[in-house]
């Protein structure tokens, strides 16, 4: 099972494995805290793609393409395949990420990526 969150809510024994997705920390949160067991640096859009989106609605569909593409090479493609390992070895991953808008982020392009 794939869960979301953000990583400013409280851990959970229910979360299982927790997988911080962000490219960047998190402002304001400290690192004990998030009691993270993996944190994919790599994993998170470029900072080019991250600043374009800049989390608008309208723009979410084009930054899911864009985004899936960067997933397909590079330090991005090896986090991937390294993220798929992390939920094929756990039965609960949490997939965190600092954004505020819950729908539309890149933790939820993973979570169908992986699903899908």
């Amino acid at each position: 099972m794939i869960l979301l969150k953000r990583v400013y809510e409280a851990p959970s024994a229910a979360d299982g494995y927790r997988v911080l997705v962000d490219r960047v920390w998190p402002r304001g949160e400290k690192k004990v805290t998030a009691q993270l067991d993996d944190w994919l640096k790599d994993i998170g859009p470029s900072k080019e793609l991250r600043q374009w989106f800049n989390h608008e609605d309208d723009k979410y569909p084009e930054f899911k393409q864009r985004y899936e593409e960067e997933l397909k090479s590079g330090p991005q493609a090896e986090a991937m395949a390294k993220l798929k390992g992390i939920v094929k070895d756990h039965d609960t991953v949490t997939l965190l990420y600092g954004a505020k808008n819950e729908v539309h982020n890149q933790a939820v392009v993973l979570k169908e990526l992986l699903e899908g």
